[in-house]
């Protein structure tokens, strides 16, 4: 597995510099923008990505929690088993939960929004307005087509699922250089890899959302609520006491910046 080392090794090295993680954030909003202009202008030719059932949005970006789950779990389940065991777990198991908990408010609060904004009308490019029907569900369950304000649930998920694993791995600078059992070491090299794998899926389908998708205000305000969810509890909240508190490579370095 010398190879996995080698590849582990510089996905450490790459995300421990503090340019790239400043930037990272900034750069949803970057790629949300210079993409919604592309696609006013329309100046992206039609591609495999401009279908909403290509492979990549029907089995990953729409259970992308899910995807986000399953390979972060296991992870923190290791490392915190590594530094300070069940205190550490539970911290970042709540962290997570936390986590799940913004990605449900905000989903549903999306959902909501179009609802209570819409309106039903008899297809896409039809002006004629009918009232018969209230809500998105019972509009297309008519055949109709529903007009509200459809903030990007894609651009909200695909920044905030980046995000976190972002910060939930970091803790990968310490653990590549401990005394781990083989088999651990295994594991944990896998799950890292993959999720940077994950990362950069979500990345790519984030930039085939904003030069495809939604309209420019509507992507926008899906990208700033996942920059939100992540600034105001790993920038905010976790600083304080009566929190998860952060991942422990990043509690370490948030120390010595405020002591």
């Amino acid at each position: 597995m010398a190879a996995m080392d080698v590849i582990v090794e510089k996905l450490v090295t790459v995300w421990r510099r503090p340019t790239v993680r400043r930037i990272f954030p900034l750069l949803f909003l970057l790629i949300s923008s210079v993409g919604s202009i592309l696609k006013e202008l329309e100046l992206v030719p039609p591609s495999y990505f401009n279908s909403s059932k290509n492979f990549f949005n029907l089995y990953f970006v729409k259970v992308s929690w899910g995807w986000t789950l399953l390979l972060l779990t296991p992870f923190l389940l290791i490392s915190s088993a590594v530094h300070r065991g069940a205190s550490l777990l539970g911290q970042r198991l709540l962290s997570l939960a936390v986590a799940t908990a913004v990605w449900y408010i905000c989903t549903e609060t999306f959902l909501y929004i179009e609802d209570a904004t819409g309106t039903c009308f008899q297809s896409k490019t039809s002006l004629l307005a009918t009232n018969e029907f209230a809500s998105k569900a019972t509009c297309r369950r008519a055949g109709f087509n529903w007009r509200g304000q459809d903030i990007s649930g894609h651009s909200f998920i695909l920044t905030y699922s980046s995000l976190l694993i972002m910060e939930e791995t970091s803790p990968m600078a310490i653990l590549r250089t401990a005394s781990l059992p083989a088999l651990a070491r295994t594991v944990l090299n896998l799950l890292y890899v993959a999720l940077n794998l994950l990362v950069m899926t979500w990345v790519w389908m984030f930039v085939c959302t904003s030069v495809y998708f939604h309209h420019p205000i509507d992507k926008l305000l899906g990208t700033i609520c996942g920059l939100l969810g992540w600034y105001l509890t790993y920038r905010y909240w976790y600083l304080k006491p009566f929190s998860p508190g952060l991942p422990p490579q990043r509690q370490l370095k948030e120390q010595k910046q405020h002591a």
